[in-house]
């Protein structure tokens, strides 16, 4: 239950993901993070299934990380909203949605596997999201573990920036503070690194330390070959620009090293500064235990205020008939399984808001942006079979909620069969789907086997010409249709003339062309890679109203893809194989068997 709302007084907002490959202790460090730091009295363990952070039953059982969840900590004068992030690549979407809404992340790695093949993945995320990262390197505390092994592997396989922190903080005396059973005050403050911070702006540490430091930037090496020394707020503009990446070793079970890493952030750690305007970016949809609707969202300027009215209609090329205005009943401020409602959520405040029911994950509202589509998507396509009794379109209803929170799923209803099908991630997703759907609907569905997604493209360009011309409406639309590049996607362009078609009816095709997922005709799999440019159109004085263009461009895509020569693309993701020298051969000849590259270097899923 959540208590009366309350007014919060401003302080620094700091939203700190923490992501890693499933097994690597980031729930782990995420307990050992709230305890130091005096949000919780007592740690929690996955394999005692009683973390703070995993609140889902399922979650519980498992000892998976299936949903984010978010936990607010103060450490020093900062606010730090911590949203730990899926593990297991099943759950990649929900992971990617969060990275949305970071200042900044922890990445976990674990000490006895070292850079595993979804760390790198993560990275390449952290890389595209341009999100500043520190990273833990958990359990040294196994045999086995080589510190300068590892960290000679961070360095290859991540970054030639990555800098070990220990030097710095072992002069700053921080181990000797971390000692403490629980080195943290009434006010939920961690004293030491607050009272290091105060003492020096120079960063304290060995000479090797400090050069290295200040090899990750040509500015900053001059500095420091003059003085000698570098200042912490330099150290914190390049972490802020990627330009350092700290690291830091220790063993999260045994909270060995979690002192000198809060210490670590605290020190180094730039809060933003946000717009006056407001702005909000939505980043996952979910529903408490009474079934209300909860928009999570991170305010990205202004502030937000109970009762205040929001609406999409100021986001780019929104049609009419989808535009919304809607007032917010509550805002929570979560952390853990519980919340706080509170009266104004300040700008960098990530929070739940009720009162809302047609947003969706990666929504900009007020300034800000839509999200731009995910990196990571799933390429398996499965139908959920449904008890024998059970209404299918009473069922598909339900099942489109569960979309809204886990978008990546896309629900379809194949008129052609009468099934439900879903798009998902692996085996580990569909045993969880299975439960979820029990829990929520008490419907106990099967899933058939997996199917492979495929795309289509077009081999030559084209035009496509669609005319819509039922009694008292007129539309005419033509299209280039032209094959883009691999991975390009869908681009849309105009090239009419203002003397034969309207700017504003133009801006109304191009906006239709985009809200649309168009079919192909093959194999009606979505199309991409593909460039379309408006070429001209036609509409009558009095006519033509907004819907005709609709349809007249639909259909013009429509008749476009009929004329062309199609071709079919099947998805491919890269991967890192890792096997004794002299079974290198027959993989190479297996590879190439297989219509595969060994030297495809690219980074996300694409079709081909």
């Amino acid at each position: 239950m959540g208590k009366k709302p309350q007014n919060i007084k401003k302080q620094k907002h700091i939203s700190l993901g923490v992501l890693a490959h499933v097994d690597a202790g980031k729930t782990t460090l995420s307990e050992g993070l709230l305890f130091k730091c005096g949000r919780i009295r007592r740690i929690g363990r996955v394999d005692h299934k009683d973390a703070y952070l995993d609140t889902y039953e399922l979650e519980r059982e498992r000892g998976i990380t299936i949903f984010s969840k978010q936990a607010i900590f103060s450490m020093g004068d900062m606010e730090v909203t911590l949203l730990d992030t899926p593990g297991h690549v099943d759950f990649s979407a929900e992971m990617e949605r969060t990275l949305q809404v970071l200042d900044y992340a922890i990445l976990v790695i674990n000490g006895a596997d070292g850079v595993q093949g979804h760390t790198q993945t993560l990275w390449r995320l952290l890389t595209q999201y341009k999100i500043p990262t520190f990273l833990f390197v958990n359990k040294m505390d196994q045999e086995g573990t080589d510190k300068e092994t590892l960290f000679e592997e961070l360095k290859k396989k991540l970054s030639e920036n990555c800098v070990d922190f220990s030097g710095e903080l072992e002069c700053s005396g921080v181990e000797a503070a971390g000692k403490k059973e629980n080195p943290v005050d009434n006010s939920g403050k961690y004293p030491a690194a607050e009272g290091m911070q105060g003492a020096s702006d120079e960063i304290n540490g060995t000479d090797d330390f400090l050069e290295n430091i200040a090899m990750c930037d040509e500015e900053l090496l001059e500095t420091f070959l003059e003085t000698g020394t570098i200042r912490k707020k330099d150290a914190a503009k390049l972490i802020l620009e990627r330009k350092l990446f700290p690291c830091f070793f220790g063993s999260a079970l045994k909270m060995e090293g979690v002192d000198a890493f809060i210490h670590g952030m605290e020190s180094y750690m730039e809060t933003p500064v946000y717009p006056d305007r407001f702005g909000a970016k939505v980043f996952k949809i979910a529903r408490d235990d009474q079934g209300n609707r909860l928009t999570y969202m991170k305010i990205t300027g202004g502030s937000l205020k109970v009762k205040e009215t929001l609406t999409n209609a100021g986001g780019k090329g929104i049609p009419e008939d989808e535009r919304w205005e809607e007032k917010i009943d509550q805002i929570r401020i979560y952390s853990g399984a519980k919340f706080d409602m509170i009266k104004e959520a300040e700008a960098g405040t990530v929070c739940a808001v009720t009162g809302l029911t047609r947003t969706y994950p990666g929504e900009g509202l007020g300034a800000e942006a839509e999200s731009s589509m995910p990196v990571l998507e799933p390429v398996l396509n499965y139908q959920i079979i449904l008890p024998e009794g059970c209404d299918a379109h009473k069922m598909l209803k339900s099942l489109k909620e569960l979309e809204e929170e886990e978008p990546q799923l896309h629900i379809m209803w194949d008129k052609q069969l009468g099934e439900i099908h879903a798009m998902l991630m692996g085996e580990v997703q569909i045993e969880i789907l299975k439960h979820l759907i029990w829990d929520r609907f008490h419907v106990a569905v099967e899933f058939g086997t997996g199917n492979i997604v495929y795309k289509e493209t077009i081999a030559a360009p084209v035009e496509g010409v669609g005319h819509f011309e039922p009694l008292r409406h007129y539309a005419e639309v033509h299209l280039l249709l032209e094959p883009g590049e691999r991975g390009s996607g869908l681009q849309f362009f105009t090239a009419a003339s203002e003397d034969q078609l309207d700017r504003n009816w133009q801006r109304l095709i191009l906006t239709h062309l985009e809200e649309k997922e168009h079919l192909g005709v093959f194999t009606g799999s979505p199309i991409t890679d593909m460039q379309i440019t408006l070429l001209t159109g036609r509409a009558h004085q009095k006519h033509t109203e907004g819907g005709d263009f609709r349809q007249a461009t639909y259909r013009a895509v429509r008749q476009g893809l009929k004329k062309a020569q199609t071709v079919l693309l099947e998805p491919y993701y890269s991967f890192r194989l890792e096997l004794p020298a002299e079974n290198v051969g027959k993989a190479m000849t297996d590879i190439q068997r297989m219509q595969g590259s060994s030297r495809d270097r690219r980074q996300r899923v694409r079709w081909r």
